[in-house]
């Protein structure tokens, strides 16, 4: 919830203040060589420095005494503000800068000031500043639209007010919109006096800055109607519903939001209802609130507590009706629905009714209960739509059987497994919700960039991938390449592929950045794909060709490497005993070829970014798994497209079938925004049972019963799916050379993603991925906390991988010791002779 910020041109008036009645006029004279920061207030960066520090001085007058915060009353709520922050970004300490250090001190603000652009988000992230005051007199040195926009771009920024520091030439000459758009609250014409930068202060203290923390304070009061038992809704004077909280919502069996928006109806009065109709309308036309017994009808009858409040707003007149409504206990045959009555100074006698047809059974409109009361009374008729399906879903079978249990459950029971219904009918039953998240900016911008759908798709932009004309094998590379006549350089890069501490860039050196061919050849063949698909080595090859010439090299991460990378990660999963013991041929040559194509035609740029930029992919997959489908479709069209290169041709339908399946299937896995779904699904379908079993695995029985377990078709996708998301994010994990060389590469994408999405105005999905100041071993720290550790330690409980865990330990216990001495290359400080 948020206002506009308007901009406003400050003229300097006086604010009245206890201290403002004695204070100097003017600014005093400068001491020589220039103007000097107060005592009391310290630069946040400075030559030498070393980084960010934030002055906190003690809050003081010019008496020397603390000044009082004062409360704030925001209806009959009330609270104390805390000491007010500023952050002041000026490239030089001048007159003006000097003159709003001079005022902090005098109003009793902490204030801090940073002098280099890069420092400014890091300040602000660390200490959440009130007001922030930016140096717009010189574009070239500080680009303090696009410094707004950055600061803007954080969600911590949402009540926090910006000035620009205009030239006085400025203020007539030019718009106020470009501040408007770029995110500053207010224009500062500059005037470098104590008392008109005080002033300023002062009137940002009781003006903006109050208003915004009034705002603030509603996320309380919605939380505290969000977390209530009562059922509420607000409507407003022209019946639309502005609000309905979840126990709301819960009663009338909206989806969440669903309710928002929706505008009411007139419906008849039968004549029963009238007088007491009359008798409510009457009463809050009046701006008094009714409260009553009312009996709703829906088959039941349902004795209902309602309270109806008129709230009064602008001008004296009714601007919004709350309704509070209790059903009463002791029914157990009627829905917790209710008939709520809503008036205003316009409309006589009427009865609301949402115009939604699936509620057309209904003949009200809004209610709400207190939980623990009528869990009971919402049964029958809420889910009788549901029982009578032919069809049933099977979590609409396990919701039916709560149902039934709750009947003659116990209070406590019931209200528990009101909760339990309550997630089953999530949409993200898998998804876990990060509660440490918001307090690591890397880690927050890493879940979100990384699974978010990124459903902001702009209009006007296009990004164009390359995938109109898929890239031809040039035909100097139509090499009679083969296993017996690979060059000496690259066989023995190639001589220890089958360990994990599988050097992938030393053979990505000695191929030219063509590592994915040979390598593909040789573990291929050590598979025996060839005989299993029944083509020739020479289609193989020419198959391996295609696809290696549409990965972009100019990527620094998405490459043939990276693709020759997984398919090494996965081969070395594959000779793991337990994979062997689970998987058959197909799912071998499946798992082979799905980590072979997986990022084909990559274009080095998260599907977000593609959602947001309108892209055609973007608009063809409908903004779901956007690069993921494409990787998919792209590859089969390039390998059925030409018989030289089609591996398939010569397989029977049904094989080719199940083959197709299992490899789309697998691609569409490595998408960020399952990732959790596909983690849990392996641990409660897989994992668990296994171990279960485990406990007692001396018999033959026990044995026959963990390999048909694993051997179902069902749990065989999910081992596959595992595999190729292990495969895929393997880098931790790898020995620490590859592992840094790794993050420095997808670091680099991300870096010119940001860069990109500034350039063209888009959203910046991962602000912290800024070059200038992104620290790359703490987004390591957080990707390997968040995505890495759990996933693999489920892998490895399965697989047994314990030289990969060890790597992981001591790669995170790396990057741990860069991040404590505070650098952000992912390379340390070479050592002085």
């Amino acid at each position: 919830m948020g206002c506009a910020p308007s901009i406003h041109v400050s003229e300097s008036r006086a604010a009245s203040r206890k201290e403002a009645e004695d204070a100097p006029g003017p600014a005093a004279p400068l001491p020589p060589g220039g103007p000097r920061l107060p005592r009391g207030a310290k630069t946040a960066a400075s030559p030498g420095s070393g980084g960010a520090r934030l002055a906190e001085p003690e809050p003081r007058g010019r008496s020397g005494k603390t000044v009082a915060v004062a409360d704030v009353q925001f209806g009959p709520m009330k609270f104390q503000t805390d000491q007010l922050q500023v952050l002041l970004v000026f490239t030089k300490e001048d007159n003006q800068c000097n003159g709003f250090c001079r005022a902090c001190e005098k109003a009793g603000f902490k204030c801090t000031v940073t002098k280099e652009a890069q420092a400014v988000l890091a300040c602000f992230l660390a200490k959440q500043h009130d007001i922030i005051i930016i140096d717009h007199r010189s574009p070239r040195q500080l680009d303090a639209e696009a410094l707004c926009r950055s600061i803007r771009s954080s969600k911590f920024s949402e009540n926090t007010v910006i000035i620009g520091v205009v030239r006085r030439a400025d203020r007539e000459d030019s718009s106020v919109m470009a501040l408007i758009a770029a995110g500053f609250t207010r224009r500062y014409v500059e005037n470098p006096s104590l008392m008109a930068c005080y002033n300023e202060l002062l009137q940002l203290e009781y003006g903006e800055v109050r208003s915004q923390l009034k705002l603030r304070a509603c996320d309380s009061i919605f939380t505290a109607l969000e977390k209530s038992q009562e059922a509420v809704e607000i409507i407003s004077e022209d019946h639309i519903i502005q609000y309905a909280n979840p126990a709301f919502e819960t009663t009338m069996g909206y989806a969440s939001g669903e309710l928002i928006g929706k505008k009411f109806a007139e419906v008849p009065i039968n004549e029963k209802k009238a007088d007491l109709l009359d008798t409510i309308n009457s009463c809050i036309r009046m701006g008094k609130e009714w409260q009553g017994i009312y009996y709703a009808q829906n088959g039941d009858n349902v004795q209902q507590n309602v309270k109806i409040i008129p709230v009064t707003g602008q001008g004296g007149k009714i601007r919004h009706y709350v309704s509070i409504i209790r059903v009463c206990s002791g029914n157990n045959k009627a829905e917790k629905i209710t008939e709520c009555v809503q008036s205003d100074t316009h409309t006589d006698n009427q009865l609301g009714k949402h115009k939604d047809k699936r509620k057309s059974s209904l003949d009200i409109r809004a209610g709400g209960a207190r939980a623990s009361e009528v869990t009971s009374q919402r049964r029958h008729s809420s889910m009788a739509r549901i029982h009578s399906m032919t069809i049933e879903a099977p979590i609409t079978k396990v919701i039916s059987i709560i149902n039934a249990a709750q009947e003659n459950s116990p209070t406590p029971v019931t209200e528990a497994l009101d909760r339990v219904l309550e997630i089953l009918r999530a949409t993200e039953l898998y998804s876990p919700q990060f509660g440490a998240k918001d307090d690591d900016p890397h880690a927050s911008d890493l879940v979100g960039g990384l699974m978010s759908d990124g459903l902001r798709r702009l209009s006007g932009n296009e990004y164009v991938l390359s995938t109109k004309n898929p890239q031809q094998v040039p035909s100097s590379l139509i090499a009679p390449i083969c296993l017996h006549d690979v060059p000496p350089r690259v066989a023995r890069a190639m001589e220890n592929e089958e360990y994990w501490d599988f050097n992938i860039f030393e053979l990505e050196a000695a191929t030219q950045k063509r590592p994915l061919i040979y390598l593909g050849l040789k573990i291929f063949a050590r598979f025996g794909i060839c005989e299993f698909l029944n083509c020739s080595e020479t289609t193989l090859r020419s198959w391996l060709q295609i696809i290696e010439a549409n990965y972009h090299s100019s990527n620094p991460y998405h490459n043939s490497t990276h693709a020759a990378d997984v398919l090494h990660a996965t081969a070395y999963f594959l000779c793991r005993e337990r994979i062997k013991q689970t998987l058959d041929p197909l799912d071998e040559a499946a798992a082979l070829i799905a980590a072979t194509i997986h990022d084909v035609d990559h274009p080095g740029r998260t599907n977000s970014f593609l959602c947001n930029a309108g892209s055609e992919l973007a608009i063809l997959y409908n903004d779901i798994a956007v690069l993921e489908s494409h990787h998919a479709a792209l590859a089969f069209q390039l390998t059925t497209r030409e018989g030289q290169c089609n591996i398939f041709k010569n397989m029977e339908r049904n094989d080719y079938r199940a083959l197709r399946q299992a490899v789309i299937d697998m691609v569409l896995a490595t998408e960020m925004t399952k990732h959790f779904e596909h983690v849990n699904k392996f641990v409660n379908s897989v994992t668990k049972p296994l171990a279960a079993l485990e406990e007692n695995k001396e018999t033959d029985e026990e044995q026959e019963a963990i390999h048909t377990m694993l051997r179902t078709p069902e749990n065989r996708t999910l081992i596959k799916r595992m595999l190729i998301k292990c495969a895929d994010v393997s880098n931790p994990c790898r020995p620490l050379e590859q592992c840094i060389e790794w993050a420095a590469r997808i670091s680099e994408e991300y870096f010119s993603q940001t860069d990109e999405e500034k350039r063209r105005d888009l959203p910046v999905v991962m602000p912290v991925f800024d070059r200038n100041t992104c620290s790359i071993p703490r987004s390591q720290i957080s990707f390997i906390d968040y995505f890495i550790t759990g996933m693999f330690d489920v892998w490895d409980a399965f697989v047994d991988l314990p030289e990969l865990l060890q790597h992981l330990d001591s790669n995170f216990k790396y990057w741990k010791d860069l991040d404590e001495r505070q650098l952000r290359s992912p390379w340390p400080p070479a050592e002085s002779e």
